[in-house]
């Protein structure tokens, strides 16, 4: 028995084809990876604002029972906290082994109030870590709850 295949060409992409289909990846790629990066950069704010939240709830606590917030001065009364101690007890998530994962730094500075040797007012920072924020920054809160950024956007596109 014997067959032949008559009257059919030899299939496959011609060039232009293939280069269409390229040029469209191409175009999809250019719109899509400026999008994910987008998203990317919201998700790791969100995680610095959410450090940032704990934070402040953890310091608005120790002022609730000391009535001052942390401070590393002895005229503070024998249970002052250390602001090192408390900075690292506000934001656990941010210390020991998952530092080196998190996408900010937090850190924490006091000030006394007036006529005060312990510490009245604070202000917490996210600072990104190993990466670039041009729209938001350093991300900050304060004991008024004041929300702040230091980048080339407004609060209301950060927070």
């Amino acid at each position: 028995l014997q067959m032949t295949c008559r009257g059919l060409s030899e299939r496959g992409f011609t060039l232009i084809e293939l280069m269409i289909t390229v040029a469209i990846i191409g175009i999809l790629a250019a719109v899509a990876f400026p999008a994910y990066q987008n998203q990317i950069q919201k998700g790791k704010r969100a995680e610095g604002k959410a450090a940032l939240m704990n934070g402040a709830s953890k310091m608005e606590r120790y002022y609730s029972d000391n009535n001052f917030f942390p401070s590393n001065s002895a005229s503070c009364g024998s249970g002052t906290t250390s602001a090192t101690a408390l900075a690292a007890a506000a934001v656990p998530a941010f210390s020991g082994d998952n530092a080196t994962k998190n996408a900010y730094d937090i850190t924490v500075t006091f000030a006394l109030g007036a006529g005060s040797a312990c510490a009245q007012v604070y202000t917490l920072t996210a600072t990104p870590k190993n990466w670039t924020d041009s729209l938001c920054g350093n991300l900050t809160i304060t004991n008024t709850g004041v929300k702040g950024e230091s980048g080339t956007g407004s609060v209301s596109d950060c927070w």
